[in-house]
This record gives C-alpha cells, structure tokens and sequence, in this order.
C-alpha cells in the first residue's frame, strides 16, 4: 500500500476499474483502506487535476467513474486529535502570505477522521488559527463560504495506523 501518497481518489460506484485504468497513466495508484477511495503519487498534485480534465475530454466516461480528486501538497501523520490540530495548523500557517487580503475558507474531507475529530470542528480550528494569525499581522483576511479567494483543503485519510493526513491549498 502507498504510504508517500499525495492525491487522494474518490471514485462513484461502478466506476472502480475505469478509473484505476485511465489514473495509472498518470501516476501510481493503488486502492486505500476505504470503499471506493484510491491514493496516488504523482510528481505535480495540482498538475494532476489538468490533466485528469484532459483525460476526460478525450474519455467522457471519467466523469461517470471519478467523484473527487484532491492533490496534497503538504502530508503528515497523527494519532490524536491534538496532533491534527497542530499540524494542520503549522502547515496552514505557512500558507498565510497567500491568504492576506483575500476571503478563504476551510474544507476538510476525510475518511475515519470522525474517530478524532468532526471535520465541522477542524474546519473552524484552522480557520480560526489563520484570522487570529492575519489580525496578529495586521492584514485583514476573512472567511467566505460564498465566493472565496482561495480554499484550504484538508484530506485526511486514517483511521488506519500510520496513515497521513494531507493538505492542500487550491
């Protein structure tokens, strides 16, 4: 099983081997511990994303087979709820210079991140860690589930032991 993956898969049902097929073109991939959910390494994340709508165009069946498609451009491990509120919030951080004078929000998919924490909750831990963070700054910098600027996402899948989490900014 991928351990340094860095794209997580989500596949409609019935669209398993199809996508399989058209993804290990693009990357390697295997199955994860969760129904219907893939992982990948590729050597570009978001360049991914482009050429999956590439691979569509050609092969308008992938949209039947592919649900979701979310590049991690920063992966870590975690055991405790504690530990993904902290790291989520240091990787976060760093992405702060993007986020100065722009509306954001935070979205957090995961599969048995429940067990941990609600994603309801770590949504607003991070969002809260990065206002706190523009105001300490003195840029100003707001939430916007509407029409934002920017989106932070967060694809944690877990529940297995040594998994990662892995974040995103799209």
């Amino acid at each position: 099983m991928i351990q340094d993956w860095n794209v997580v898969v989500t596949v409609f049902q019935g669209g398993f081997k199809r996508a399989v097929r058209a993804l290990r073109e693009l990357g390697r991939v295997e199955r994860s511990p969760y129904h219907n959910v893939l992982v990948m390494t590729v050597d570009n994340p978001l360049g991914l994303l482009d050429a999956i709508e590439r691979r569509s165009a050609d092969d308008p069946a992938l949209y039947d087979a592919i649900s979701r498609v979310a590049p991690a451009s920063r992966c870590f491990d975690f055991t405790t709820a504690s530990e993904f509120c902290e790291q989520s919030e240091a990787i976060a951080l760093e992405w702060l210079p993007g986020l100065a004078n722009r509306s954001f929000h935070v979205r957090v998919h995961g599969r048995g991140l429940g067990r941990y924490l609600h994603t309801q909750d770590a949504e607003r831990l991070i969002d809260d860690a990065l206002l706190a963070a523009l105001e300490k700054e003195g840029v100003p910098g707001a939430v916007s589930f509407d029409d934002p600027e920017q989106s932070l996402r967060s694809t944690a899948s877990i529940t297995v032991p040594e998994w990662p989490c892995g974040l995103a900014t799209i």
